[in-house]
């Protein structure tokens, strides 16, 4: 059941406003997103035409805190799809960036762990120039499984490392001080 004293209309808007979900006003529900959408077939739950409707509706809080907002594979099968340019998988970013805004502010809690891998990426890029795999997947194997999950994965990451697949130290590579400053500009 639908509260309306718990609906934000304006939680359009604040989409509209985002890098990528300009277009989200103009989704009149064709289904066409979802009908095309290949997660759909591994996770029969899983519905861009909802979270793009609850958004609509003003159903903030449920829009922003469903994991299913994190499976989208950005494939932009539903780009081409859709008749009326709703730019769904941008729409989708720009709710997960407003997410992960609000989860930092500590607004809403995220179950899924996929910020948390992007976060670790994204800090890896910063610090290292490219993404270091063994730390990233090391770290987060340990935040989300503990040490268990650390040693259930070091035989195939010992495997990984025998081919030359894994490094075991974060690659040197040139122009990191200029990958650097461009996350700084992007941060100002």
């Amino acid at each position: 059941m639908i509260k309306t004293s718990e609906l934000e209309p304006n939680f359009k808007y604040e989409i509209a406003n985002e890098p990528g979900g300009e277009n989200i006003k103009r989704c009149f529900n064709c289904t066409g997103c979802t009908a095309g959408c290949p997660v759909t077939e591994i996770d029969k739950d899983y519905n861009p035409r909802k979270i793009i409707r609850k958004a609509l509706l003003g159903m903030r809080n449920e829009v922003l805190t469903d994991d299913s907002l994190w499976l989208c594979a950005s494939c932009y099968l539903c780009y081409e799809r859709c008749p009326q340019d709703v730019k769904i998988t941008e729409v989708m970013g720009a709710i997960r960036a407003i997410a992960q805004r609000e989860a930092k502010a500590g607004k809403i809690k995220l179950n899924n762990p996929k910020q948390l891998f992007d976060n670790l990426f994204i800090d890896s890029v910063k610090k290292n120039g490219k993404w270091y795999e063994a730390g990233v997947s090391g770290m987060f194997m340990l935040r989300t499984k503990g040490i268990g999950g650390v040693i259930g994965y070091a035989p195939m990451g010992m495997e990984l490392f025998k081919k030359g697949k894994l490094s075991i130290l974060p690659h040197r590579i040139k122009g990191k001080d200029q990958i650097k400053r461009i996350f700084e500009e992007v941060e100002k």
